[in-house]
């Protein structure tokens, strides 16, 4: 399965790489924001994606936003600081299948992602 992981700090897309192959899935693209992440998805095979919404060029909202014009089906984990309740809410609305708030431990990534993909 071939994940997305786009936000724009290298540090947490390392971390996210590094959880996500300890729980077995090795094959990751990254994007520093949304563009390019939009860009990565149009080189097909993305079967997930795992984004942040505070980014620039792009935020995480809009990149979900933009996705979903695309592809209704693909799901999308919001990793991200933006811990309000109204936050989720938006988030949610927007497309976004689930959410987590940074920090974040590897177990909860690992829940968040099998209950995605069933």
């Amino acid at each position: 399965m071939k994940i997305l992981v786009v936000d724009d700090s290298s540090t947490m897309r390392r971390i996210i790489i590094n959880t996500l192959s300890r729980i077995g899935y090795t094959d990751v693209v990254e994007a520093e924001h949304g563009k390019a992440g939009l860009a990565k998805l149009a080189l097909g095979g993305v079967e997930m994606i795992i984004t942040d919404w505070n980014m620039p060029e792009m935020d995480g909202l809009e990149f979900v936003q933009n996705v979903r014009t695309q592809n209704a089906a693909i799901p999308i984990l919001m990793v991200t600081t933006n811990a309000a309740k109204e936050d989720i809410v938006q988030a949610l609305q927007s497309g976004v299948n689930n959410y987590v708030v940074k920090p974040f431990t590897p177990e909860t990534l690992k829940e968040k992602i099998e209950s995605l993909l069933g």
